[in-house]
């Protein structure tokens, strides 16, 4: 057995300890991903960060796209570091660190390292142990995958406890939304999924596109459990924000997408974690025994 497979069998959750991590205190880890990219994810997922945080909640996003990341571009920061000088020994978690707009704390990812495109296995058991030291420190990580369905995204979906499948109204983000599902429920058995519909119209629209996919998962995928958790309207005010390098719920608290993304986030804070059995990996659970 290699010190990866040792490590593996370590750190996966039995059912005792799935089951006893709802009286534990360990964050709830949530992977904001979807199919297509274009979609406004990384965006939704820094604002929501910022919501949770004014809500009282120690938030981390986790930018997860390693190879193209930019949750740093838009908060308009520079960070020195990068989790690829994580990886490569340079730096420690500690030291990649950086602390964003409402306190929220960042771990940024890298940019044009193809090395980090796919990780080993090696290193996905290393970054979540590495992670364990922040156990004690969040009430939330948010984890900003990159688009499509690559190994690295499927790794860190499997190693969130919690699912947000963003898409739009648009046939194309639809149809990858669904080829994503599809591949983490046929192949790795996970069976719930929350959903958010950006840019849309109004909330029948938005009803509309939740109906349009559960009936395609119901149908070709048999039993999933898929959450509408709501919508997020389109608003010109984001551009603006966007191009400001500022979130929308902080330079613009009173735009219409704000107050959605505030109501999303009260609704999930709200919420009871969701207690994943899967018998993947996770982020927080080798403590439990």
């Amino acid at each position: 057995m290699t010190q990866a497979d040792t490590l593996r069998k370590m750190m996966r959750p039995t059912a005792h300890q799935a089951v006893s991590s709802t009286h534990g205190t360990q964050p709830r880890v949530v992977c904001i991903t979807s199919g297509k990219g274009g979609v406004g994810k990384s965006n939704f997922t820094v604002n929501m960060a910022y919501a949770l945080a004014k809500l009282g909640k120690k938030v981390l996003v986790l930018d997860a796209d390693l190879n193209l990341a930019n949750v740093d571009v838009l908060l308009g920061m520079t960070p020195k570091f990068n989790l690829h000088h994580m990886f490569t020994g340079e730096k420690s978690l500690q030291e990649v660190m950086v602390t964003g707009p409402g306190g929220i704390r960042i771990l940024p990812g890298s940019s044009g390292i193809m090395e980090l495109a796919n990780l080993t296995e090696n290193q996905k058991l290393y970054f979540l142990s590495e992670m364990e030291e922040l156990n004690q420190q969040l009430d939330v990580m948010l984890i900003d995958t990159a688009a499509g369905i690559n190994e690295n995204v499927i790794y860190f979906n499997l190693a969130a406890q919690e699912r947000i499948v963003l898409l739009t109204p648009e046939p194309t983000s639809l149809t990858d939304a669904y080829a994503l599902i599809k591949v983490l429920s046929t192949r790795h058995d996970v069976k719930r999924f929350s959903i958010v519909v950006n840019q849309a119209e109004s909330e029948r629209e938005a009803l509309a596109v939740f109906r349009q996919i559960s009936l395609v998962c119901d149908q070709f995928l048999g039993t999933l459990s898929l959450d509408f958790l709501g919508h997020i309207p389109y608003d010109k005010k984001l551009i603006q924000a966007v191009r400001s390098q500022r979130l929308i719920t902080d330079l613009f608290p009173d735009a219409a997408a704000s107050q959605m993304i505030v109501k999303i986030a009260r609704q999930f804070s709200s919420s009871k974690p969701t207690l994943t059995t899967d018998g993947n990996i996770k982020f927080f659970w080798p403590q439990f025994s």
